[in-house]
């Protein structure tokens, strides 16, 4: 049983990965760590799939190996990280307490993608 609802998990943070190369309000690397770590403790082979996949397999590969993160791509990320934010921050809400933690959410992000190390060729 808990190997079903691990493949469907992950099965579904797969689909919500993909989502997120098209939508850049949803994080796909997040997306697609969690669904690795769901395929490693219930199948190897959709893992292999996963990891070897032409289109979601680099962004895997990317995070987890130590070459680090290409400046442009760093820059970009944070830019609309940052534009999305103030745009909610500033037009969707008004409560105060939500300002704050999505806020905090931007600066948490900022610093994280700002530690990984940068890679000075481009993608």
């Amino acid at each position: 049983m808990k190997r079903i609802i691990y493949i469907a998990l992950a099965s579904i943070f797969v689909a919500l990965g993909t989502i997120g190369i098209f939508l850049p309000l949803i994080p796909t690397t997040p997306f697609l760590l969690l669904a690795v770590y769901f395929y490693m403790n219930s199948s190897y082979s959709r893992l292999r799939w996963l990891l070897n996949h032409k289109y979601l397999g680099p962004y895997i590969k990317a995070y987890l190996s130590k070459e680090g993160i290409p400046l442009r791509v760093k820059v970009k990320t944070i830019s609309l990280l940052w534009i999305t934010m103030l745009t909610t921050i500033f037009l969707a809400t008004d409560k105060l307490h939500v300002r704050l933690i999505l806020t905090a959410i931007a600066v948490g992000v900022t610093i994280h993608l700002l530690l990984k190390k940068t890679r000075k060729d481009s993608i």
